[in-house]
Formats: structure tokens, C-alpha cells, sequence
């Protein structure tokens, strides 16, 4: 940690001065939450510290946008809501962020300090129930301590790329005391131990056919150009991880495209030839990295070098070679350097070089067959191809889960970073449009779409009302079909067409957005959507485009392997088993 604490004096100030003063030197100028009682005092405070407070419809969505926020900012971000069900609220939430290793205090006030265990009024111990998504947690035990506890939460968030929380009694908010307001503490982090930085060098340089998979950490460390350079030098594929497709270029010739659900063929079919893989900034997830399109593509006798900033993953989920606890920059620039001093003539391997070039070809003329359908309703895989068609290179877009919001995962391109925002391996409902928001919040230059499922937009449609009271210009685009379709899916292979809870019964959602505030329009002719896309991001105003599609079009099962066929046993549910 490095801070010139030197000229820091103490001064008299009171408990909520000194939790305010300490968000303005981390940097905080924006905080979603929902107005509560037991904050007020520091609420007071924020529009004379200059910091733009967010009322959300829903706390939940407080924590999904501080995320986007965040992840688009490259900053630690922030939220705060009232004690009780407003902090049971963030928890689906922070679980996604955890798991998005996204940076971020969030504080939850809770009950006085002097009626604690007495069951008052929005009362819970509120520590526990964020024990295993949280990087840290602590409670402020003294009004006094305020500031020197805040401060560390901001560390630690940075130190270790995750959420964490800090508890404050309600009655802690009042107070006086000394308080001493440090500048924001950076974090410097290193290419860890040369002689493993030696071991992968010699590994690659000595590689047939090495393969680099570029993770979350090449966007969080900013290695994109240090990365280039590291796969031009090897002509090494770069494939990204799985919902990362921001960590590399992918117009550069040795891009190939993501590992995952609804990925790229071509990644899959070049990392299946390595005989060595670069995971840098990686944690290889193991949904991330199950078997696809019936290629079970994982290289099982390759040599695996992992780089991440986190030791606790190195080997986790995959057998590696090399761990090396770093961050992903600095790994990428010295390993540049050491592979230089070995050959520094190596020249570059037109074969493999073509081969990259050969595979993407494939793909993409796969991708354009599949998504070639003019028939009506509209084909999800043709409306994905000409959004994206008629998105700019500087957009920035953001996907739920679900069916066709995960299809999507096959059509994103991104040429620059923190442009990709997916609800990653938590996988929660919801995610796509609050973090939008943030998204837009962090990059207001920045034209912004989000895909959502019409099952997912039920739980998210109603801060089209934030959108519209904050004039946050974001375009959401609903894929209407009218039923939970990855679910659906589910039961069409396994349960024989029996569809329970999976029919959908959904309203105009344009004219829903337009009784909120905001622009809306409803497509039902594929001719109209990349108009209608670049006008709606032209337009600077919140807008919902109702996308009504095909819903007999379903992508394969996100976990075929984890169902089985349903076998009964009593009598009155033998018709149900299979046959």
C-alpha cells in the first residue's frame, strides 16, 4: 500500500462527516441505494461532497449497478441501502459481484447499537448471511473508528478484487471524535517470483502449439497491449475465457474468439491442439470450460500455466503445470522479455498464424448460415447477428442469463476493454440492465444495449423508472418469446413437452416503458431492427425495444450432463417416466 500519510492531521468532525469525507478521498461520486433512516445523517451530506446519489426501485439493483460501475470505471465502486430487508435485498447481487471479482464496498447500517438481539424493528444480524461472497467483512465498533475502517474496507476491495462489507450501527452515525482522512491508497502488485517467470518462459518458447487464454484479470491489470505483444511474439491463438470476450482484440489475426456456453468453434478447436496453455488472469472456471457443441475441447496432456492474482484458484479447477500468484500485466511483460532473451530472432509461424485465420473463417460462415433465417416471427440468432451489425465499435453491451441472452455470447465482438458485462458464472436473472446503468453511469460517452429474456425483464423492468428520474439514456432490448426458454429447453429434451411454469403470459413492454417514462417500440419484422437500434442509441433517452422472436428457436441446454431422463416409481407417475 503505498500513502504519504506524513502531512495527515487529525480533525474534529462528526461520525457521518468523517464516513463522507472518507468516500470523497477514495474517489466516490456515485452511490445507488434506496433512501433509509438509518443513514439519513451521512445522506444529508452527500450533494455538498459532491456525490450523486441513485435511488433504485430495488436494492438488489443498487449492488448490479454499483457492479457495472465499477467494472466499466475500473474503480472500486459503492452502495448502501436501510438495515433489514433493504440489506437481505443486496444479496443476490453481491454474490455476482463476488463472483465478477469485482471491486466494491457496500455498507449496511443495522440496528442501534444499545437494542442489538432484542428482535426490534428491521432487525437481522447481517454479517453472517454475506460470509461466503464477501472478500472481508467488519463491523464499525466505535463511532470513533468510522473512517480508519472504511478506509481498509477500500483496501482490501482493491487488493482482493471482490465485495466487501462494512456494518455500521445505526446510532454510530452520530458522534464527534478526531478523525484523521488519508488519500486513497493505490495498489502495486508485481510478475511475482522471476525463476517461475523463467519456467513459463522456457515452456512456451519450447512449445508446438501454445494457446492463450485471456481472462478477467487482462481486463482488470489493463494488459491488452502487453498481452498483444506477448502473442505476437509466440503466434500463439488467443482464445478468451468463458463471458470475457473484452480481454482481447477480436479483429486481431490471432483472435479466435470465447471458451464457454454458446462460444466460438474455433477457440475450441485450436486450444484442443495445445500442447501448452497461457491462462493468465484466469481463474478457469469449470462452467466455463465444459465440453461444447459435443467437443470436449480441453486439452487433457497439455502443460497449463495459470496466472492469476488470486493463489487461492491456481489448480483449483484444472491440473496445471505452473501456478504463478501475479498480476497479469506484469506476468505478460516479463514473460515478453525472458522469451526475447532466449530467441530474440524468433519469427512468427505463418502456418499457425493461417490456421487461426482458416478456423475463425469457419466459424463465422457457420454462425452467418445459422443466422440467415427470414422467416416470422423472427429468427433469435438473425436479430443477434444485425443487432450487432449495427452496434459502433464503442458500444457496450450487457447480457443476462437465459436462452437467447446466452446465444448472444457467439455474436458479441469487442476490440477494446470494460466493454462486456455478463452475469457471469453466479448466473443470476436480473443482472443485465441494472449493470447497464452502471455501465452508463461510468461512461456516459458510451452508446449502451442490454439483452434481456422477457422472464428476466420481470425482474428488472421496473428501474426503467430509475432510468427515466436519473436520465440514464440506456436501450434495453427485451427478447420476447414468452416463456423461460433455456428452462423450457430442459423440458422439451428431457420431460417430454410438459410445460410446467415455463409458459409466459407478457404484456406490451414497449407501452409498459412508455407508462414509465420512457421511449419504447415493438419490432416483429427483422427489416426494422438495425434502424431501430441506431436510432434508439442516437436518441439519448432510456428506450425498450419489445423484440417479439421465434419461441420454438432454443439453443442447447446450459447443463445437459447435470439432467437425466425422469424415471417414476409410483403407479400414478409412471406415465411420466421416459420412454
Amino acid at each position: 500500500m503505498a500513502s504519504d500519510s506524513s502531512h495527515i492531521q487529525a480533525k474534529k468532525m462528526t461520525s457521518s462527516e468523517a464516513f463522507v469525507e472518507t468516500l470523497v478521498a477514495e474517489g466516490i461520486t456515485l452511490v445507488p441505494g434506496i433512501v433509509g433512516s438509518a443513514y439519513m445523517d451521512a445522506l444529508d451530506l452527500f450533494p455538498s461532497a459532491g456525490i450523486r446519489f441513485v435511488s433504485v426501485a430495488h436494492e438488489q439493483n443498487a449492488i448490479h449497478i454499483a457492479d457495472g460501475y465499477g467494472r466499466v470505471s475500473g474503480r472500486p465502486s459503492f452502495a448502501i441501502a436501510q438495515n433489514g430487508p433493504g440489506i437481505t435485498n443486496f444479496v443476490t447481487a453481491v454474490a455476482a459481484a463476488y463472483w465478477a471479482h469485482t471491486p466494491m464496498v457496500f455498507v449496511t447500517p443495522s440496528a442501534g447499537s444499545m437494542g442489538v438481539g432484542q428482535g426490534g424493528f428491521q432487525e437481522t444480524d447481517q454479517l453472517p448471511i454475506f460470509s461466503k461472497i464477501t472478500k472481508w467483512q467488519v463491523q464499525v465498533n466505535r463511532p470513533e473508528r468510522m473512517a480508519e475502517l472504511l478506509r481498509r474496507a477500500f483496501y482490501l476491495a482493491k487488493a482482493e478484487n471482490g465485495p466487501v462489507q462494512v456494518d455500521i450501527p445505526r446510532d454510530y452515525f452520530y458522534g464527534e471524535g478526531e478523525y484523521e482522512i488519508f488519500p486513497s491508497s493505490e495498489i502495486r502488485r508485481g510478475p511475482g517470483d522471476p525463476s517461475d517467470i523463467k519456467a513459463a518462459a522456457k515452456m512456451l518458447s519450447l512449445a508446438k502449439f501454445p494457446v492463450i487464454v485471456s481472462g478477467g484479470g487482462v481486463v482488470q491489470s489493463g494488459a491488452l497491449e502487453e498481452l498483444k505483444a506477448l502473442a505476437e511474439y509466440l503466434s500463439a491463438p488467443v482464445v478468451n475465457s468463458y463471458l470475457h470476450q473484452d480481454s482481447f482484440p477480436s479483429s486481431h489475426f490471432l483472435a479466435a474468439g470465447p471458451l464457454g456456453y454458446q462460444g466460438s468453434k474455433a477457440a475450441m478447436r485450436l486450444i484442443s491442439k495445445a500442447d501448452v496453455v497461457l491462462a493468465i488472469g484466469c481463474r478457469l472456471g469449470p462452467f466455463g470450460t465444459l465440453p461444447q457443441y459435443g467437443i470436449d475441447y480441453w486439452p487433457k496432456d497439455a502443460q497449463i500455466i495459470q496466472v492469476d492474482i488470486d493463489h487461492r484458484v491456481l489448480g483449483l479447477s484444472k491440473k496445471i503445470s505452473l501456478g504463478i500468484p501475479a498480476d497479469a500485466r506484469a506476468v505478460a511483460s516479463a514473460l515478453c522479455e525472458e522469451l526475447k532473451s532466449i530467441d530474440p530472432h524468433r519469427r512468427a509461424d505463418t502456418s499457425r498464424i493461417e490456421e487461426v485465420g482458416s478456423q475463425r473463417r469457419a466459424w463465422e460462415e457457420e454462425l452467418a448460415q445459422a443466422s440467415s433465417s427470414t422467416k416470422s416471427p423472427i429468427s433469435p440468432k438473425r436479430a443477434l447477428s444485425l443487432i450487432h451489425e449495427a452496434l459502433p465499435k464503442d458500444a457496450i453491451v450487457t447480457t443476462d442469463i437465459g436462452n437467447i441472452s446466452s446465444v448472444a455470447n457467439s455474436y458479441v465482438r469487442f476490440e477494446s476493454p470494460r466493454k462486456f458485462l455478463a452475469a457471469m458464472s453466479f448466473g443470476n436473472c436480473g443482472y443485465s440492465y441494472p449493470s447497464a446503468l452502471g455501465a452508463k453511469l461510468a461512461s456516459p460517452g458510451s452508446p449502451v444495449l442490454a439483452h434481456i429474456g422477457d422472464g428476466a425483464w420481470g425482474m428488472s423492468m421496473a428501474e426503467v423508472m430509475t432510468a427515466v428520474r436519473e436520465d440514464i439514456p440506456v436501450v434495453a432490448v427485451v427478447w420476447n418469446n414468452s416463456e423461460w426458454g433455456a428452462e423450457k429447453r430442459n423440458q422439451i429434451d428431457f420431460y417430454g413437452d410438459r410445460f410446467v411454469g415455463t409458459n409466459l403470459k407478457n404484456p406490451n413492454f414497449a407501452e409498459v416503458a412508455k407508462a414509465m417514462g420512457a421511449d419504447g417500440l415493438t419490432i416483429e419484422d427483422d427489416s426494422e431492427i438495425q434502424d431501430a437500434v441506431r436510432s434508439c442509441l442516437a436518441s439519448a433517452r432510456p428506450t425498450v425495444i419489445n423484440l417479439v422472436v421465434d419461441p420454438s428457436e432454443l439453443a442447447e441446454p446450459f447443463r445437459r450432463d447435470a439432467l437425466k431422463m425422469p424415471r417414476r416409481l409410483l403407479d400414478k407417475y409412471e406415465e411420466l417416466s421416459a420412454r
